[in-house]
């Protein structure tokens, strides 16, 4: 059995320990809720660039953009990139390892492909293993709409000139405090047809598809569907209109999913946290008992000691 200084030192660096983890459960619960509300904030401007994607897609179903999936300006032949949003540091359950493994399953039957990855921890870790991975330097920590410009912007430059055929993002998507998806979402090319409610019918699409491209304004109103109910004018052109929208529209879900990666791994950091917390209490409850049970045989063999010297002592002057 371990002796009474032992243990005590025991105690003092699991006490120690578990200010710690409770310091960094506090700071991982601002992060997020900071991160969350930043997301809450931002995605009523983001939803409407998707419905004004829809709006002009419907006015004008035969317009053509490079960032559809039907276009023939792409380079089919270059390799996917495959965007993968991990933490720059640990301590935060199984999070990365959860990203990253979704990531590996995902380009298993890939021909071709290439990562680019946001946070160290995933850098380090398929590079370790010997993935493709691209000169990609993007923190992962206190998101903005800088960085996801920044991001998306050398995408598209690599997109357009060639460099990559499509796009798709591995994040984690936070549900709630207690759920969090692993999320495969393809970003570019775009399947326009998603943009347009099901409800709404081919037929009537094709006929408020009679416009002007140069002037961009519909013949007609459209009918039917109360979201589609307006004449609509794009200037200088709808195409243009659209690239910028679209534009728009993929840097919003970029700063969407590190946002969400954020808020994701700072409440993996708590949950992981809490448990550590946990735990040390645990192990602090059972070290007290040890140390009372060694305190107490301490006590107690001082005691047999002292009896039995006084027994020794009385034998000797009787």
């Amino acid at each position: 059995m371990a002796s009474e200084k032992e243990i005590r030192d025991r105690i003092k660096s699991i006490s120690d320990t578990m200010k710690i983890t409770r310091a960094m459960y506090m700071i991982s619960s601002i992060k997020m809720q900071k991160a969350r509300r930043n997301l809450k904030n931002s995605e009523p401007y983001f939803y409407a660039l998707q419905k004004e994607i829809g709006k002009i897609l419907y006015h004008f179903p035969h317009i053509d953009s490079m960032y559809f999936t039907d276009s023939p300006r792409r380079n089919a032949d270059a390799p996917l990139a495959v965007i993968v949003m991990t933490g720059d540091k640990g301590m935060c359950g199984s999070f990365n390892m959860d990203v990253l493994k979704t990531a590996e399953k995902y380009v298993k039957d890939l021909p071709n492909y290439r990562f680019y990855v946001v946070g160290e921890v995933g850098r380090q870790y398929l590079t370790a293993k010997g993935y493709p991975v691209a000169d990609f330097y993007y923190t992962s920590a206190s998101p903005n709409m800088h960085r996801s410009r920044l991001i998306m912007e050398e995408m598209i430059q690599a997109y357009v000139s060639g460099q990559i055929s499509g796009i798709t993002m591995i994040y984690t998507r936070m549900v709630n405090t207690m759920r969090m998806d692993t999320e495969i979402h393809p970003m570019i090319p775009i399947d326009p047809d998603r943009f347009i409610p099901s409800d709404v019918d081919d037929d009537e699409r094709k006929e408020q598809g009679r416009a002007n491209p140069n002037l961009g304004q519909a013949e007609e109103e459209p009918r039917g569907q109360e979201y589609y109910s307006e004449n609509a004018l794009y200037l200088p052109n709808p195409h243009r209109v659209l690239h910028q929208v679209i534009y728009n529209y993929i840097c919003g879900f970029v700063y969407g999913a590190l946002v969400e990666s954020s808020a994701s791994e700072e409440n993996s950091r708590m949950k992981a946290m809490q448990a550590a917390t946990d735990n040390a209490q645990d192990m602090l409850a059972d070290l007290s008992v040890s140390f009372n049970r060694v305190r107490q045989g301490a006590i107690t063999q001082e005691i047999t000691e002292v009896a039995a010297g006084a027994r020794a002592y009385r034998s000797e002057h009787k």
